[in-house]
């Protein structure tokens, strides 16, 4: 079984950076690819990043493309999501998930563990 804990999240001025952080428990994590989704209030959850066991192959939303980096450290057993220039639009709660495949995946459906989640908010 496999524990997902995010942190990192917060309050930030449009044009600021954050930098989530997605700890997973368990020796699997560098066997499975990762991706980070975000809720905002009233909307669908959607895609934000993905990315594979060995970091070789990212994917991006087209909203935070050239804005946010996804990354991972499986020595560390740990994710990251770099968030620079962020936009009142990017405020949600942001989760991190990891799919028991090793290539990048888009979908959410395709995802087995989720974490609680962690609220980014950016004010204008």
């Amino acid at each position: 079984q496999v524990q997902l804990v995010e942190s990192g999240g917060g309050l930030v001025q449009a044009g600021g950076s954050l930098r989530l952080s997605c700890a997973a428990s368990g020796r699997t994590f560098s066997s499975y690819a990762m991706g980070w989704f975000r809720q905002a209030p009233r909307k669908e959850r959607e895609f934000v990043a993905a990315i594979s066991w060995s970091g070789a192959t990212t994917y991006y939303a087209d909203s935070v493309k050239g804005r946010f980096t996804i990354s991972r450290d499986n020595a560390k057993n740990t994710g990251f999501l770099q968030m620079n220039n962020l936009e009142p639009e990017d405020t949600a709660v942001y989760y991190c998930a990891m799919a028991r495949l090793s290539t990048a995946q888009t979908q959410a459906v395709m995802y087995q563990y989720w974490g609680q989640g962690t609220q980014v908010t950016v004010s204008s």
